[in-house]
């Protein structure tokens, strides 16, 4: 097999799988590891790769790499909406409370669920820093609405800033759902960017049930910020069963896991 059709292969794998390995690759062609390697090297200098410990991921599974609310709007939206779903069976009928509902497309799911609830009827306070989720939750029936503000930041359309974390701080809502961008076994929970994060710790400090709600895209990713360790959880919602070091990982913690 030519080099040329050996890095196409590695390309589709990537595309299909999202992360490869040098040494199920080099068993796969019946190579040397050091071939893979240069395999590699040649992909990630022409931006197909980005190389890892061990292999290589798709290029904008960087630690940094993040897409605006727009874009993201309608990705993998079927596995969104059932994981809404699953995440709203966990309020129960009749509540009473309050929630808090974090920034992003999968929380933008839950927001649209909670709405479609016949049950409310009016026992239901939800904060929010989403410009998205406030638009979409003003006048919804049965919900009593609270926005948080401060700086919003446009690739989110979501507040952040010491204002934002500080105003989080002085409520302690019984539920908190949170979005993340990856969620790994020694990691724990993380998003790109450093203000992002701070809010969501503020959020998971303040919350006294955390529940984040998050496709299996995100499983194994960890991106720049931790911002919470996975004991700090108390349910992940999810639409696949979690590979076995983050179902390890996971179970010890004590994180419920429930598949939508």
């Amino acid at each position: 097999m030519y080099a040329t059709e050996r890095q196409a292969l590695i390309e589709r794998q990537l595309a299909d799988e999202g992360r490869v390995s040098v040494v199920s690759l080099a068993r796969r062609f019946d190579v040397t590891t050091e071939t893979v390697r240069r395999d590699l090297d040649l992909l990630e200098r022409a931006g197909a790769l980005r190389r890892v410990h061990g292999g290589a991921v798709t290029a904008e599974r960087s630690s940094t790499a993040e897409t605006s609310v727009a874009t993201r709007t309608g990705r993998a939206s079927a596995a969104k909406a059932a994981i809404a779903r699953r995440c709203i069976d966990l309020v129960p009928s009749g509540f009473r409370g309050s929630l808090y509902l974090d920034a992003g497309t999968t929380t933008a799911a839950i927001a649209h669920a909670l709405i479609g609830r016949t049950d409310l009827d009016g026992g239901i306070d939800v904060v929010t820093h989403s410009m998205v989720l406030a638009g979409a939750l003003a006048g919804a029936r049965g919900i009593e609405l609270t926005v948080i503000g401060g700086r919003v930041r446009g690739i989110t359309a979501a507040a952040v800033g010491a204002e934002t974390v500080r105003a989080i701080s002085h409520f302690r809502p019984d539920i908190g759902f949170i979005g993340t961008n990856g969620i790994a076994a020694g990691f724990g929970v993380s998003t790109p960017d450093p203000e992002e994060a701070s809010v969501k710790a503020a959020i998971v400090a303040a919350c006294r049930r955390v529940v984040v709600a998050a496709d299996a895209e995100k499983h194994d990713r960890e991106l720049l910020v931790s911002f919470a360790a996975l004991d700090d959880l108390d349910v992940l919602v999810t639409d696949r069963t979690p590979q076995h070091e983050l179902a390890v990982a996971l179970e010890s913690a004590d994180v419920e896991v429930c598949i939508a």
